[in-house]
Parts: C-alpha cells; structure tokens; sequence
C-alpha cells in the first residue's frame, strides 16, 4: 500500500503560512532533503488555498506529479495539473493507497492537514522547523480535544542554518469520543 507523507515546514511556534498564505519567511538556501523527499513521490495532494497560493508561485512547481486538490465548490473540474476532488474523500483515498506507484505527498494546508489526521490517512510526518516565530498564522495542527495521535520518532536532523527536521511515523490516531 501507498503511505501518505506529510513533508510540510513550520515556524518555532508551529504555524505552516502566515494569515494571508504567505511563505516568504522559509528559508529557501538549501534543499533540506527536498530532492530526496521529492523522487520517492508521485502524486500530490493539497487544499484548495494551498493550491491557490502555489500558482502564484509562477510554474507550476509539480508538473510531473499527478496533482488532486481537495475543494467543496470545484469538484468534478480538471486543469492541466490537478484534478478537483469532493465531497466523501474516504473511497477516494482508499482507492489511491492501493493504486500502483510512488508515496502520495500531503502538500497543506491546514484545514486538509487536520482532516487527514482526522482519518488517520496521514503514515509519516516531515517537519522541518525553521527558527522563527510569527506570532500568528496558519497552524501545522488546529486545536480539536478529541484527536489524539501517537508519534514514533525516525529521524532528527540539523543544520547549520539553524533548522532542525524531524521525522515520524503515526502510530496510533483515534479520535477521543468519550465525555466526561
């Protein structure tokens, strides 16, 4: 079966973009394990903000990837890229993990990243942590008191620019249903 990796950075305090969307504050003078990450994928999955905000970028920066973005109101609708998908993504998702390939590639945001853990969809997370803290923004993980996910730890790595990567493997996510 296919894993679904989330290979995402984030600020100190844990936010993946600044309230607009914006990234200029990552650090783009290295790869940081990009390249490597990239070659073991071959399709992408991202929200439809994310998708927006990656096409102000220029080109397209993942023309050889099969693209999906995850949107209510485009569903059904194909572009070069990506094909738009919606509504219950649960058969969707299923059928893409047994389908012949590479690693699938969460790419955001953040409403999509939170349902994916939701599910329990998502099998590694990559994290780069870069040393910044903005304050506010768009965060890694929306607060939800009934998600509860264990982490297996893979690999820590850093570099000189102060970065450090973690990588995990999800082990365990339920949701917590019980009241008190």
């Amino acid at each position: 079966m296919r894993k679904i990796r989330l290979f995402i950075a984030s600020s100190l305090d844990g936010y993946i973009a600044r309230k607009t969307g914006e990234i200029d504050w990552l650090f783009t003078d290295a790869d940081y394990g990009y390249t490597e990450f990239y070659d073991q994928i071959d399709t992408v999955l991202m929200g439809r903000k994310t998708y927006q905000q990656v096409l102000t970028f220029g080109e397209y920066p993942y023309p050889k990837k099969k693209g999906f973005v995850f949107s209510k109101s485009d569903q059904g609708t194909k572009t070069n890229h990506v094909e738009f998908i919606g509504g219950d993504c649960k058969n969707f998702i299923e059928s893409l993990r047994q389908s012949p390939g590479q690693d699938i590639w969460i790419v955001g945001g953040g409403q999509l990243i939170h349902e994916f853990l939701r599910q329990g969809w998502i099998d590694e997370l990559i994290l780069s942590i870069h040393p910044i803290i903005l304050g506010s923004g768009i965060p890694l993980i929306t607060s939800d008191p009934n998600l509860e996910i264990s982490l297996e730890l893979k690999q820590v790595k850093t570099y000189p620019s102060g970065l450090l990567q973690v990588s995990y493997d999800l082990k365990n996510c339920s949701l917590i249903t019980d009241n008190y």
